[in-house]
């Protein structure tokens, strides 16, 4: 891994950097005012070309601080300009993917370089992460479908 900061000329789609970027610096729709609005469902789509981080995750044992600086990282990440939003899941056992998505490269680089993020970057590699893996790709086609419900068809689907 590298700790140093790229260039504008050095940045490029397959020189990002990745291992920089994790989890909690993106979000996590969880029940209890995160930063970022809680979503029924995923966000999007956004209309392309624009950026995703995919982010795959492995915790380890115990919170260690992670939640709330979780919880600081979804709000800043909010005022990064360009940024779009973000969809994430995890399951029982710890393990999580999380898919954050940019406006362009240069969102994607400002969110890598905010000082927060980077410190926070660091504890994940220290305490929270057993094992972690960062996709960055440029989204050429982006489209979905939203089910229309009957009218007096209950949340159940009753």
């Amino acid at each position: 891994m590298t700790d140093h900061a790229l260039t504008a000329d050095e940045l490029t789609e397959g020189e990002l950097v990745a291992e920089e970027l994790t989890e909690h610096e993106l979000t996590e729709h969880e029940p209890g005012g995160r930063g970022i609005p809680e979503v029924a469902g995923p966000v999007g789509p956004f209309e392309p070309p624009y950026y995703s981080v995919v982010f795959t995750a492995l915790r380890t044992d115990g919170d260690h601080g992670y939640g709330e600086t979780a919880q600081r990282m979804d709000e800043r990440v909010a005022q990064v300009p360009g940024f779009l939003g973000a969809d994430s899941a995890r399951t029982p056992g710890g393990l999580g993917i999380t898919v954050a998505y940019f406006r362009d490269l240069d969102a994607v680089k400002a969110w890598r370089d905010d000082p927060e993020h980077r410190e926070a970057r660091k504890r994940g590699r220290e305490e929270w992460y057993e094992r972690y893996v960062v996709h960055v790709a440029k989204v050429e086609r982006s489209y979905g479908r939203e089910r229309e419900r009957a009218a007096g068809v209950a949340d159940g689907g009753e």
